[in-house]
């Protein structure tokens, strides 16, 4: 159930602007507004839920592959080596509503350890872009279980 005061929930619904890449009846999946590097993504589930112990267990296989096809669009859409796949639970945790950050990865790209340096996009064309290749890369979205 959404909840009105989280800003995923919003933006799931449609309520807030971003810059999505794939949404579907299990999760939405949008562009960082404050990228570790330009092209990552936040995977979120559309149940209002705030840690990965809160995702009803039926919920868990669905979520985590649309995680894995967003990494694999994210690694051949934006032609990167690999990518970084990790969540928070409440520490450091901005929102909190369950989210996946799926980042870029290029050797040598200054990433060292869970320092994470923030970059922006020069503006919402150039953030657009990022998100129509990783959206491309996806392919036809996946079919809900």
């Amino acid at each position: 159930m959404p909840d009105e005061r989280c800003l995923f929930c919003a933006i799931a619904a449609g309520e807030r602007p971003a810059h999505v890449v794939v949404s579907d009846g299990v999760a939405v999946a949008f562009l960082d507004t404050r990228p570790v590097f330009k092209g990552h993504v936040l995977v979120v589930p559309l149940t209002h839920v705030e840690t990965l112990a809160d995702l009803p267990v039926p919920m868990v296989g669905p979520f985590f592959e649309r995680v894995r096809a967003v990494a694999a669009a994210v690694e051949s859409g934006l032609a990167a080596a690999g990518t970084f796949v990790a969540a928070n639970n409440r520490v450091s945790q901005s929102v909190p509503h369950l989210h996946v950050h799926v980042v870029p990865r290029n050797r040598k790209d200054g990433l060292r350890g869970f320092f994470w340096p923030r970059t922006r996009y020069d503006d919402s064309a150039e953030a657009e872009t990022y998100a129509r290749r990783v959206r491309e890369a996806l392919g036809p979205a996946p079919p809900v279980s």
